[in-house]
């Protein structure tokens, strides 16, 4: 996902990750076109420039414009909005976004050091551990794309004693270094495709 910082950025993990204010006065815009406008904002939402991803954390403040009493259109407003938001995506510093799992570990003490160090390589950030009856529970953050094949890693790293389980927290920013080559990635494939499409 792509995050962007406009004024101000909503929150990433709020229900509704896009906001849409009309703050016109004396009917610089007229009313019926509103929604048109909010329609062409959304339009951007769907493929973010970065990568591709669903763009969130939006709010859109509407404080002027224009109308024309022949050329004005739904159409042409949705297009206006369009246009606004990629005259201003890449200046208010999006983010690629990547999906953190908050991560149980739970596995005999003896291989406590073992379960730690699987988590850690995968840029997971242990938040707490609790041992009891022999037993240990590491709760660690990892973002679900270090977390593909850990079954078979934490098997290995436990002797087959060791289980886990793991639920949705929240999205952070991915690595600088990631999101480059990320962004890389994505421009070379859209450079292919439209030297294929020649």
């Amino acid at each position: 996902m792509e995050n962007l910082n406009w004024f101000p950025p909503l929150e990433v993990d709020v229900e509704e990750a896009f906001s849409f204010v009309d703050e016109t006065v004396g009917g610089a815009i007229p009313r019926e076109f509103m929604a048109a406008c909010e329609k062409g904002f959304r339009s951007c939402l769907e493929k973010g420039p970065l990568i591709g991803a669903p763009v969130v954390g939006v709010r859109v403040v509407v404080d002027d414009g224009a109308s024309h009493a022949v050329d004005s259109s739904d159409l042409a407003f949705q297009e206006a909005s369009r246009g606004a938001f990629r005259q201003v995506f890449g200046r208010c510093r999006p983010q690629i976004l990547e999906p953190v799992m908050r991560v149980v570990v739970e596995a005999p003490v003896e291989f406590q050091g073992s379960a730690v160090g699987t988590l850690l390589k995968r840029r997971g950030i242990i938040v707490g551990t609790t041992e009891e009856e022999g037993f240990v529970r590491v709760e660690a953050d990892v973002p679900l794309g270090e977390m593909f094949g850990y079954a078979t890693v934490l098997r290995s790293a436990s002797q087959g004693k060791g289980d886990f389980t793991m639920e949705f927290s929240r999205y952070c920013p991915v690595p600088t270094a990631t999101s480059d080559d990320l962004i890389k990635r994505y421009q070379a494939r859209q450079h292919n495709q439209k030297d294929g499409g020649a």
